[in-house]
């Protein structure tokens, strides 16, 4: 055989083989998938007949349905909203701050010695020093600081603890505390408040302000700034009566507010976190020297140039502004008004209305006398003295005389007043007749 040529059985050997293995697997596929098939059939059949369907009707009434809680959906009120891509702020306010830190840079305000961190015992443990700072807060209300200062230190030579304080009785408490504002309602609070101490909270006060403000007689101030003073914690910005107004009188608030609270959310709402442990401390000096309630220092102010008040923030934002007048009729001077205010320009005296004096008639040596003297005292106005003069002998005479007592008269008195009526009557009417004495009684 030559080398070239091949022999075709041996090439359709392998071909076959191949074909062979070609259609033996898809044979062997086939079967598998039948028998899967004929396998889960048998599987379903299985379980329609173990579990046959039921066909009864559900028993709604074991089923409980339950209402879904209504969510509301609430916004504050006044919440900030964002303007030209930000929160909303005061214009100049930090030039504003830093001109208030230099004008309290002398502290020479009251609350800067006398203020509710001062009036604590520093010697006392930490746990009656926050008992104190409490205290002066709650005595602090509606009271100037220099009277605040002053019950404290006479509390404190008392002993200011929780037990002392109940010991005492509410007359020897008030005497203690007088006179500061609301005394009499404040024993009331301070014992009720020390014995909610003393049974929970083992004679310490809170720490928090929620707690704070279950007390009898605490309030959001007091707890803002009692857990600045006593824990130095900031939880928020202590808004007494003078910060409310300045914050009212810079513009510190985007609307007027009418209560205090309202003021500290507001501030809280644009002022940076880190400020707000110094802003009740600088605004309270501040409206102690200048900016006061009535008629403020404006002209001593450095803010002068930037404060939108200056000469017009007068009073304080919760009272109303008075009616103006309704306009009347001008009203025609007359000549005399005219006159009386040309004597007031020119300071002359005013003359005194002349009075109707009737003078006493007076009988010395067969003459009568007008110029008589009456003076009338005070005590018994009924009662007048006259004063008589003799020209002759130069003696005085005191003659009391009352009011419906009628007066005697002498025989030589009635002789000289029919002579004085004939001298001042005509010759035609003259009496000649004598008159009789009158008798006294």
């Amino acid at each position: 055989m030559p080398r070239n040529k091949i022999n075709p059985a041996t090439i359709a050997e392998p071909v076959r083989k191949s074909t062979r293995n070609k259609a033996e697997v898809p044979q062997n596929n086939v079967k598998n998938e039948k028998d899967t098939e004929e396998s889960h059939n048998l599987f379903i059949k299985q379980e329609l007949v173990e579990s046959p369907l039921d066909t009864t009707p559900p028993k709604f009434s074991e089923f409980k349905y339950e209402k879904k809680t209504h969510v509301k959906i609430e916004y504050e009120k006044e919440s900030p909203k964002k303007e030209d891509g930000g929160l909303w702020e005061p214009p100049h306010w930090r030039d504003f701050l830093l001109n208030l830190r230099n004008m309290r840079a002398n502290k020479d305000a009251p609350v800067d010695t006398m203020g509710c961190h001062k009036a604590m015992d520093e010697e006392a443990s930490p746990q009656v020093m926050r008992y104190q700072s409490l205290l002066a807060l709650m005595l602090s209300s509606q009271t100037k600081d220099q009277v605040t200062f002053a019950a404290m230190e006479r509390l404190k030579a008392r002993g200011c603890t929780v037990d002392n304080i109940l010991q005492l009785s509410d007359e020897e408490l008030g005497k203690l505390i007088y006179p500061v504002g609301f005394w009499k309602t404040k024993v009331k609070y301070i014992k009720k408040t020390t014995q909610t101490l003393k049974e929970q909270y083992n004679g310490d006060i809170p720490d928090s302000v929620e707690k704070l403000c279950k007390l009898t007689g605490v309030g959001p101030k007091m707890a803002h700034i009692c857990m600045q003073v006593a824990w130095n914690k900031t939880t928020g910005i202590g808004v007494d009566t003078h910060v409310h107004r300045i914050s009212n009188r810079i513009g510190w608030v985007k609307k007027p507010t009418a209560t205090p609270e309202d003021t500290r959310k507001a501030l809280e709402s644009w002022l940076p976190f880190d400020l707000w442990s110094e802003v009740n401390h600088l605004m309270v000096g501040f409206g102690q020297t200048i900016c006061q309630p009535i008629s403020p220092i404006c002209n001593e102010c450095l803010n002068n140039d930037i404060c939108p008040s200056r000469g017009i923030g007068r009073k304080s934002p919760n009272k109303s502004p008075k009616k103006t007048p309704s306009k009347q009729e001008p009203k025609h001077e007359s000549d005399d008004d005219f006159d009386m205010k040309i004597d007031n320009k020119l300071n002359i005296p005013k003359k005194a209305p002349k009075r109707k004096i009737t003078p006493a008639k007076t009988i010395l040596n067969d003459k009568i006398e007008t110029n008589v003297e009456k003076v009338k005292l005070n005590k018994s106005p009924k009662i007048n003295i006259v004063k008589i003069e003799d020209p002759i002998n130069v003696e005085t005479k005191k003659v009391t005389q009352r009011k419906g007592i009628p007066k005697k008269v002498t025989p030589q008195e009635t002789a000289a007043s029919c002579e004085l009526e004939n001298q001042l009557l005509p010759d035609s009417t003259k009496t000649t007749s004598k008159r009789k004495p009158q008798k006294t009684k």
